[in-house]
């Protein structure tokens, strides 16, 4: 016979786990036909929950209110003084949208429209949903505050109702910029479409009343902070021209005209040594400015040269960008999504990087600082060398003119910042708002919360998600037999046909030819007999022909074995016998010692069998049951006790002489053998048994299982003829078949069989 083992999968799948299917049209729409009910449920119960929603949600409005970030504002505010606001860019726009969502803008709406005594703005919006979500934050509230409430914070029940308010607002609210203009566009969602737009309308005149505020309050800070610096710098210039007066009272010192050539060029140098202070101080005042924005972390606040730079800029430009997006999906999923979160990482690297060209910027003006310092020493270096040239000088004229260029210095400072502290107190009683209101709130006509067409199709959708993934896990968790591809690809063994699963009938057989078959009964044990015309039949005699083929001897000793009980290994084997026996002399041994199936379908009351031959040397021919309809003979084990010895018994010299005896009178002796996990009687017998047919359950025993059994067993796998998948489900064995697999035609088959039973 061919010697036949068991191969592993092409793909290297593990041990009896068959290669995931390539998802295929054919394929996927087989899995459609099998799984379309779980589909079905799933998108019936999302549609049922979402019509739950719909009914039990409470309608809300939206009124929506723009406000426009006027530049023209801010033009006439910096013509009236040079302190004035910096003209609006991406950053301060969008710090506008966070402005608008903040507490205090927030807090001074429900201030100003008394919101916390407003019953239908504190009341509930009655949506199941709502009512769930705030229990649940109830729950994390108390969770949160612990269990000992002895120490909790005494809090004001007025305030609390103003924060309770608060919250409100917020959770209807909703800002976002128009596109790339300097427009932003607040919407308020309420109950009611009135309370709505009135909410809608007092967010924004917040807006700008703080605007105003802020700018009022900006400008008074700055006056009070210049009054006290003028002051000081005016007692400071009052006290450098007195010091001057004096020294010249004490030294004698008159200005007489031009001087000397040697004072002009004193003077000069002087001049120049002024002007390269001033350079220097300049320079140190840019040096220590960007100093101070670097150390201080704003990203707003900009220098001359990083305007100009290329660098900053488009750093600039993607951290708005990233801060834009942020803020839309913070609004929409929460602070916490994964994408808020690495949108804020990525805005934080650009603020870094932004900072480190500010820094190579810092150097340039460090480096600038430097040489203005060097030029001031070498200019000091020359009036000290020209202070020497000049015989007319002396040190108390070097001394006079210091003290004179102090008194100016301060005189310029004293100047320059009661100029500043004039402009800031006209800025101050100047009532000039940066932001103005261009689209007025009304009340809207139609709710705009629940869409109940997008609420339907979202269910519909989830419905398939949800439908899906359980048909995929479904499928995924289908780990059985079902195709005689399986088993082909799987175990690499012939398949030899399906059985299907049919009723079992049981009536009487009038003739008892035995004594020991007196009240013999016949079961679906002679269903092949009783249906030849059947599938169940043909599949049967392909096994024949299978054996025939592959076992090259006049006597044939052919096992039958499953890999569990209850896998119907022995009607397969009984019906078997039955239909070798119509072209051969047959002999059936039941050779299962513990479990006897063969034995209570065809001989239920035997008195001797197996055991009795092996054990007390009874002729095997006085123990054998004749049935008269096929012409099989039965050798049946009577179990009178627990064997524990059955794989000696099997595998006996007793065993060897039957068996020989019995190939030398039947063309055909058939084996039911025990299940190969549980025992291993079918091991101890397999060396004299010419080949094996391995039934297997159709949808019921593991893959892995049978190839795990079949691995472990390799002598009984390099025996075994074929594998017949038994108790098939022929209707749902039709969801099975893929186009162009021996099973897609067997529909056609039908003509040909006659499965009154199946």
């Amino acid at each position: 016979m061919n010697q036949r083992v068991v191969v592993s999968d092409s793909n290297g799948v593990e041990p009896g786990e068959a290669a995931l299917p390539s998802f295929d049209a054919e394929h996927l729409i087989a899995i459609a036909r099998r799984q379309w009910p779980v589909l079905l449920i799933s998108v019936v119960l999302a549609l049922v929950l979402g019509v739950v929603y719909l009914v039990t949600a409470v309608p809300m409005y939206t009124a929506t209110t723009r406000v426009l970030i006027d530049r023209g504002n801010s033009e006439i505010v910096q013509q009236l003084s040079t302190i004035g606001g910096v003209l609006d860019d991406e950053a301060s726009v969008l710090s506008q949208v966070e402005l608008l969502k903040s507490d205090s803008i927030g807090l001074a709406t429900v201030d100003r429209l008394k919101l916390q005594d407003n019953a239908q703005f504190m009341a509930s919006d009655g949506s199941l949903l709502a009512s769930g979500l705030a229990i649940f934050r109830s729950f994390l509230s108390d969770l949160g505050a612990g269990v000992d409430k002895s120490k909790a914070t005494y809090v004001d029940p007025a305030e609390a109702k103003r924060r309770g308010a608060l919250a409100r607002l917020k959770g209807g609210l909703g800002v976002q910029r128009v596109g790339r203009a300097y427009v932003l566009e607040i919407a308020f969602t309420a109950v009611s479409p009135g309370l709505a737009a009135q909410i809608a309308d007092g967010i924004a005149e917040s807006y700008l009343n703080d605007k105003l505020d802020s700018k009022y309050q900006a400008t008074r800070r700055a006056g009070e902070w210049l009054q006290d610096r003028i002051e000081e710098l005016r007692q400071q210039s009052l006290e450098s021209d007195l010091a001057v007066q004096k020294f010249r009272a004490a030294h004698g010192l008159v200005s007489t005209g031009r001087g000397l050539v040697s004072d002009q060029q004193l003077t000069e140098l002087n001049s120049a040594l002024i002007v390269a202070r001033a350079d220097t101080a300049r320079a140190q005042a840019r040096y220590d400015r960007i100093q101070e924005i670097i150390a201080s972390g704003k990203t707003d606040a900009i220098v001359t040269d990083a305007l100009d730079s290329s660098v900053i800029n488009t750093l600039r430009e993607k951290y708005l960008n990233a801060s834009k997006l942020e803020s839309e999906i913070t609004r929409r999923l929460g602070p916490d999504h994964i994408q808020a979160v690495r949108l804020r990482q990525e805005m934080s690297e650009y603020n870094r990087l932004m900072f480190d060209e500010l820094r190579r910027i810092a150097e340039s003006y460090q480096s600038e600082l430097e040489v203005a310092r060097s030029r001031e020493r070498n200019i000091t270096e020359g009036v000290k060398n020209a202070t020497k040239v000049t015989v007319a000088a002396s040190e108390t004229q070097v001394q006079l003119r210091e003290l004179e260029r102090s008194a100016e210095t301060y005189k310029n400072l004293y100047q320059t910042f009661l100029q500043r502290y004039q402009e800031a107190v006209q800025q101050q009683s100047f009532p000039v708002t940066e932001a103005r209101i261009i689209t007025r709130p009304v009340p809207p006509g139609a709710p705009s919360s629940p869409r109940r067409s997008l609420v339907l199709v979202a269910s519909v959708l989830l419905g398939l998600m949800a439908g899906g993934g359980v048909a995929a896990f479904r499928e995924f968790r289908d780990r059985f037999f079902r195709t005689g591809d399986q088993v082909r690809d799987i175990l690499g063994l012939e398949y030899l046909g399906a059985t299907p699963a049919i009723a079992k009938k049981t009536y009487d057989n009038a003739e008892a030819t035995t004594p020991h078959r007196a009240h013999y009964r016949t079961t679906i044990s002679n269903f092949a007999l009783t249906y030849p015309l059947s599938s169940f039949s043909e599949t049967l005699r392909s096994c024949k022909i299978a054996v025939d083929v592959n076992v090259q001897k006049p006597n044939k000793v052919v096992g039958f074995v499953s890999c569990l009980p209850g896998e119907g290994k022995s009607t397969i084997a009984v019906n078997f016998a039955q239909v070798a026996a119509k072209s051969g002399r047959t002999l059936l041994i039941d050779c299962d010692l513990r479990n006897p199936g063969a034995t209570r379908m065809l001989g239920q009351h035997a008195d001797v069998g197996l055991l009795e031959v092996l054990t007390a040397g009874l002729p095997f021919k006085s123990a054998l049951l004749n049935d008269p309809e096929s012409g099989l003979d039965f050798l049946p084990v009577v179990v009178k006790r627990r064997i524990t010895h059955s794989s000696e018994l099997l595998a006996s010299p007793q065993m060897q002489q039957l068996l020989a005896r019995a190939t030398a009178e039947y063309d055909y002796v058939i084996l039911d053998l025990p299940p190969l996990a549980p025992v291993v009687d079918a091991r101890a017998i397999a060396g004299r048994v010419d080949g094996f047919i391995m039934v297997v359950e159709w949808g019921a025993v593991a893959r892995k299982v049978v190839r795990q059994t079949l691995t472990a067993e390799h002598q009984i796998a390099e025996r075994t003829i074929g594998v017949v998948l038994n108790k098939v489900d022929v209707q749902k064995l039709k969801l099975y078949r893929e186009y162009g697999s021996s099973d897609y035609y067997s529909s056609r088959y039908s003509s040909y069989y006659v499965d009154h039973e199946s």
